[in-house]
Parts: structure tokens; C-alpha cells; sequence
């Protein structure tokens, strides 16, 4: 009997793997073996949860695993990717991933807010996740519906989430990139973006002839 796919999930700041069990059960539903991986997000560095990650994924054993990752998530698989070579192979799927850095981590930093994203936001927030070699696959999904903290409090340029806006989710060497009339927490609930990230995992595009 072949062994279902691995697909671990990472979420984003000041979240938890909880909040991604919805997005699990799809996965679970569709023949993916998910697996959420909870860590720190404001208290220790993208590195160092990078390598908590890493064990996560060598934990897996032989076959494939893929990524897909919330908003901070996304730059936390950055640095894994940077920091490891040898692990199993699979496709990268991030949501609402800031990969050109943050406004609204910018408009913190410009006052001295540091401390509401703790060690994340100097170390990837602010743009400074490691480059994207393209060594995997890589969807990255942006949502358009401009609701939330990041309109609200910084004036995110639309199009937005409401909190990471459309532009800062493109990184060169992507594989694929599509929006979705959806917020920034609700992609992670959201069907057509479970959809979206089924495609990619299984043909390395999203379908866009869906939309």
C-alpha cells in the first residue's frame, strides 16, 4: 500500500496548529496525512523554530512531504529551507505570506512597537527572510478582501488581506501565484483556498480556471 503524502501545516503569528485543524481535516479527507506543527512565534527566533520545523519533517521518514504554510509560516519554511538541503522532497504552498516583508511590521518598527511581533519581526517581517533559491515548487496564495488590523491600524496598500498586502506575497522564483476574495485569518477556513492548495500539491499549479 503506498504511503498517503505528509503535509505539514504551519500558521502564523500569534496563532497556534489549532487553529488549522479545518484546513487539516480537508487534507485528511482528500488521502494527505496532515500534521501541524506549533511553535513560538513571538518569543524565539525564525531560525531556531526553523529547526524545530526541520525535525517535524525528517520525522516523516521516507515519501513525500509538502509544506503549506500561513503568513509568518511561510518565512519560517524560508529558513528552513536555507538552513537544511537533505530533507524529503515535496511542494511549498504559503497563504497571506508577507515575503516581501511587512507594511504593518514596518509601521511598528517606525515607532518603536517592536515587541507586538517579538524576535519575528526583525528577523523576517521586516523583509529579511532568506532569498528563495527555487530549489521546490512554490505556490504562494494572496487573498483580496480588505478587512483587518493591518487596514485599520497601518493602511496596508490595497490589494490586501487586511493585513499582508497582494504585492508582498509575489517572490521571485515562485512557482505560482493566484488571489482569493478572502481575509487574512479566514483563508485558513476558507474551501475554495483548501481547494486551491489541493491543486498545488498535486500538479505544482494552482487552477486558475477555476476562478
Amino acid at each position: 500500500m503506498t504511503k498517503p503524502d505528509t503535509v505539514v501545516l504551519i500558521h502564523g503569528l500569534y496563532m497556534h496548529g489549532v487553529f488549522l485543524t479545518v484546513l487539516a481535516r480537508r487534507l485528511s479527507h482528500w488521502g494527505y496525512e496532515p500534521v501541524t506543527f506549533s511553535y513560538p512565534t513571538m518569543r524565539r527566533s525564525s531560525q531556531d523554530n526553523a529547526r524545530a520545523l526541520g525535525k517535524v519533517v525528517r520525522s516523516r521518514g521516507e515519501g513525500r512531504v509538502h509544506l503549506v504554510a500561513h503568513s509568518l509560516g511561510g518565512l519560517v519554511v524560508r529558513h528552513l529551507l536555507a538552513l537544511e538541503e537533505e530533507l524529503p522532497w515535496g511542494r511549498v504552498v504559503t497563504l497571506g505570506t508577507p515575503h516581501q516583508g511587512s507594511h504593518t511590521a514596518r509601521f511598528l518598527h517606525a515607532r518603536g512597537l517592536d515587541f507586538v511581533c517579538g524576535l519575528s519581526l526583525r528577523e523576517a517581517l521586516l523583509g529579511n527572510a532568506p532569498a528563495w533559491e527555487g530549489r521546490r515548487e512554490l505556490g504562494s496564495l494572496a487573498g483580496t478582501r480588505n478587512i483587518g488590523m493591518g487596514r485599520a491600524l497601518a493602511d496596508v496598500p490595497p490589494p490586501a488581506d487586511g493585513m499582508v498586502a497582494v504585492a508582498e506575497t509575489r517572490l521571485a522564483g515562485m512557482t505560482d501565484h493566484i488571489c482569493l476574495p478572502v481575509t487574512h485569518t479566514g483563508m485558513i477556513y476558507s474551501m475554495p483556498v483548501a481547494v486551491q492548495v489541493r491543486a498545488f500539491l498535486e500538479s505544482g499549479r494552482f487552477d486558475h480556471d477555476t476562478l
